[in-house]
């Protein structure tokens, strides 16, 4: 009898240290199968840029294209159209136009994108707003410096002092207007670009206005103040290019 007593706890204490060893035998199995997982980085968990690929371009790309921005095809590949892509949507949103998607640019992508909020009409209604802001200064007088309706403007200070109106905050000089935001091909132009012009013949840029759309733009004249002109012959034979700033 107490032979099979002993028999039976000594089964038992087996039994626990097999049941043991293959729980161990288990977590080891798991715990090894999680370092050679490769982990799922969520977008905004590391910086995206130029040469970039794999699923977080994937739904960059795809958050893009829902808020409006064209990108090409939704390939994963960080390309050049995506980073225009990026760049466009970081101007729109006042961020720094790098093209690199780090926390900022994320956090306001997803806002877009979770709030349904399009690009195409966000971008329309500042167009809007900054084509009547400048059309309410027409006949406002030149003045070399001027940046305020109350002292009357020059090209760049009439474009400076539109775009602030507007919470977009451009340098204060034309020279340096023509290096903020994107280049825009001439047959490319939208209501809202900033067109560029040379009257020295060097290609330095001197004059600046706003494009209206249909071929007109609206600017700080020196013989009329603040008007409007169609880009005619004249005016294209000092056109030096266009640059979107938002």
């Amino acid at each position: 009898m107490k032979f099979l007593l002993n028999e039976r706890v000594n089964r038992k204490m087996k039994n626990r240290r097999i049941h043991k060893l293959i729980l161990v035998q288990i977590l080891i199995i798991i715990f090894s199968l999680s370092l050679s997982a490769p982990a799922q980085a969520s977008l905004g968990s590391v910086l995206l840029k130029s040469g970039s690929t794999g699923a977080d371009v994937i739904e960059l790309q795809t958050q893009l294209t829902a808020v409006g921005i064209n990108v090409g095809k939704v390939d994963g590949i960080f390309g050049n159209a995506t980073k225009q892509g990026v760049i466009t949507f970081q101007l729109a949103h006042s961020l720094v136009g790098d093209g690199i998607v780090g926390p900022l640019t994320v956090k306001s992508l997803n806002e877009a994108y979770n709030n349904g909020i399009s690009l195409v009409s966000q971008r329309q209604t500042k167009i809007n707003s900054i084509l009547a802001t400048a059309n309410q200064y027409l006949g406002v007088k030149y003045q070399w410096g001027g940046s305020t309706p109350q002292t009357g403007f020059d090209c760049s200070g009439f474009v400076a002092y539109v775009f602030g109106q507007n919470g977009i905050t451009l340098p204060r000089v034309s020279v340096d207007q023509y290096t903020v935001g994107t280049p825009v091909a001439y047959a490319d132009l939208q209501p809202g670009d900033l067109v560029f012009f040379s009257f020295t013949g060097d290609g330095v840029v001197n004059h600046v206005g706003i494009y209206l759309g249909g071929g007109e733009f609206i600017n700080g004249s020196t013989s009329n103040g603040v008007t409007d002109y169609v880009i005619g012959p004249y005016w294209k034979s000092y056109y030096v290019g266009a640059r979107r700033v938002f």
